[in-house]
């Protein structure tokens, strides 16, 4: 299966991503398009949209991934907090840092290898930007987000305990970006630059 991936610009990306997330039922909070503009505006960041066929043969978006650049020294508390809590295990000084900050994949679409394709080409394009590593959040009660990670080869670099449910713990995942990894991607991709 040849997958087909969008890469939007900030505005028109963060609309697709604010669609899609209203999908997704196992989420409390969705992203906003304000919230995913102030967010990623005035960094280097990346937004790529799977899209699907449907009943028509028209193209839908049916799944995204959301990331940045996370500087050593960030401005925004939530940011700042992230840093402090990844700064015993990341290596900010001299290195970038990618962060995958947000996505999914709608149910009905589910268990094709739509999240690896987008994890695969944000690799790629970290990697052509000179990332040294990239980072993921997940909370425990997303089984199925980590045993993905786990076959791409996350590793986890840190788990923060939840002190009243344990499902709601952080776990902290990361990757090397370099050759050797993008020698492992499987999927075919093929991606256009949208509006």
């Amino acid at each position: 299966m040849e997958h087909i991936i969008r890469q939007y610009s900030l505005e028109s990306g963060s609309l697709e991503a604010q669609y899609i997330e209203e999908y997704f039922t196992e989420f409390r909070n969705k992203k906003t398009v304000g919230e995913i503009i102030e967010r990623l505006r005035d960094r280097e960041h990346l937004i790529l949209v799977s899209m699907a066929e449907d009943d028509e043969g028209g193209l839908i978006p049916v799944g995204y991934k959301i990331g940045h650049e996370l500087k050593a020294e960030e401005k925004s508390i939530k940011l700042s907090g992230l840093v402090n809590e990844l700064r015993d295990v990341v290596e900010f000084q001299n290195r970038k840092v990618f962060y995958s900050w947000t996505g999914g994949t709608r149910k009905e679409w589910r268990g094709q290898g739509r999240y690896r394709a987008l994890t695969e080409q944000q690799e790629e394009w970290a990697h052509a930007r000179g990332y040294h590593e990239l980072v993921v959040k997940t909370k425990n009660r997303f089984y199925g987000m980590r045993a993905t990670l786990d076959h791409l080869n996350f590793d986890v670099i840190k788990f923060m305990r939840h002190l009243k449910d344990n499902r709601e713990s952080k776990v902290y995942l990361s990757k090397k970006i370099g050759a050797e990894v993008l020698n492992l991607h499987q999927t075919t991709r093929s991606v256009v630059d949208a509006a």
